[in-house]
């Protein structure tokens, strides 16, 4: 069955007794650590999306801020609460009383809080790598979070990416752009289309933009081939385990703009993946079941990749609104199946 947000996702689900702390001790426990629930976009949070596909599969959740993470004697706790999650814009959580917990106690952690990947989430990715060790599957890998920065990561296929250069060095930005004269330049550390800047031949801009992206010569920049394509869509392609759903979601611009991010005013338009989508995905999927990058959407324009979003890729319910393949539900899916060898 396919997402239906007409659906009743709880209906059927054993309730949690006593805040969830006491209850199936068969039930799968599912932590969460993401963004304040109150506030996400109810139509659009890819999160609640897969909240309700476990939800729906009677695992127990259990939600948690980053800020709720620490280490006691070495050993990693949390201060979490029992969620429960509902199909309904006007109350979709309800949340128990606070427990302190080792983290080691949860079967699965979902690590879903959004950039920037600062050093509080590298400190977070600490705490969670001690707990992977203790034997709970943390989504994605926290190693792996640290290791493969969604811009850079990319870099280590390049024969699925454009013309690229990452560098501090002014000079070297520019002679890159002097090499392609229409370039995209962005930080490492960006999200939803932040501080990019495509700068053509005749821009008098260059040496102001070079100088804010690299602070003066000290952070490392990403340039890239301008990439005409973009008006037909910068597209979002969601891989599980290493594998490809079989339809993506295509970010086009806005009248004006270069950027296909929605969050810059992209429109989204639901595509099947093309012979070159899969290709690419071929190329870079069994490094990602690898590294334990059991989620992940990469950006592809044109014939070529440009990012590989691990930390909380997007874009979930705008696909399946359309398709109907139940993208969250395959997601959790494939996790108990990991968690049924283990």
């Amino acid at each position: 069955m396919g997402y239906d947000s007409s659906y009743n996702y709880t209906e059927n689900v054993r309730p949690i007794e006593n805040d969830g702390i006491v209850g199936n001790l068969m039930a799968t426990q599912i932590g969460i650590i993401m963004d304040p629930i109150e506030s996400i976009n109810f139509k659009k949070d890819t999160t609640l999306a897969i909240l309700l596909a476990a939800q729906q599969r009677n695992c127990e959740i259990f939600y948690m801020l980053q800020s709720d993470l620490y280490s006691d004697q070495g050993t990693p706790w949390a201060s979490m609460r029992a969620l429960s999650v509902y199909d309904d814009e006007n109350e979709w959580y309800k949340l128990g009383e606070k427990h302190e917990r080792e983290l080691s106690e949860l079967d699965v952690i979902f690590m879903r809080k959004d950039p920037p990947f600062d050093l509080d989430y590298i400190y977070s990715t600490y705490l969670l790598e001690a707990a992977h060790q203790l034997g709970t599957l943390v989504v994605n890998n926290p190693q792996s979070l640290r290791d493969c920065n969604e811009k850079f990561y990319a870099t280590q296929f390049p024969q699925c990416c454009p013309p690229v250069l990452v560098a501090s060095a002014t000079e070297k930005l520019k002679a890159f752009h002097q090499k392609y004269e229409d370039v995209i330049f962005k930080p490492l550390d960006g999200m939803g289309g932040s501080s990019i800047f495509r700068v053509k031949s005749d821009d008098t801009n260059l040496s102001v933009i070079l100088e804010t992206l690299t602070e003066g010569g000290r952070r490392q920049t990403m340039a890239q081939k301008y990439l005409p394509e973009i008006e037909n869509g910068d597209k979002r392609i969601l891989l599980i385990d290493g594998s490809p759903i079989d339809h993506c979601l295509a970010r086009v611009p806005a009248i004006g703009e270069s950027r296909g991010n929605l969050a810059a005013g992209g429109n989204g338009e639901v595509q099947e993946l093309s012979d070159r989508d899969r290709w690419i995905c071929g190329q870079i999927g069994p490094a990602l079941s690898q590294k334990g990058l059991i989620f992940v959407g990469i950006d592809v324009i044109g014939d070529y990749l440009t990012e590989i979003n691990v930390t909380s890729p997007t874009c979930v319910k705008e696909i399946d609104k359309v398709s109907n393949l139940d993208i969250p539900g395959k997601l959790i899916d494939c996790v108990l199946e990991k968690l049924s060898k283990r």
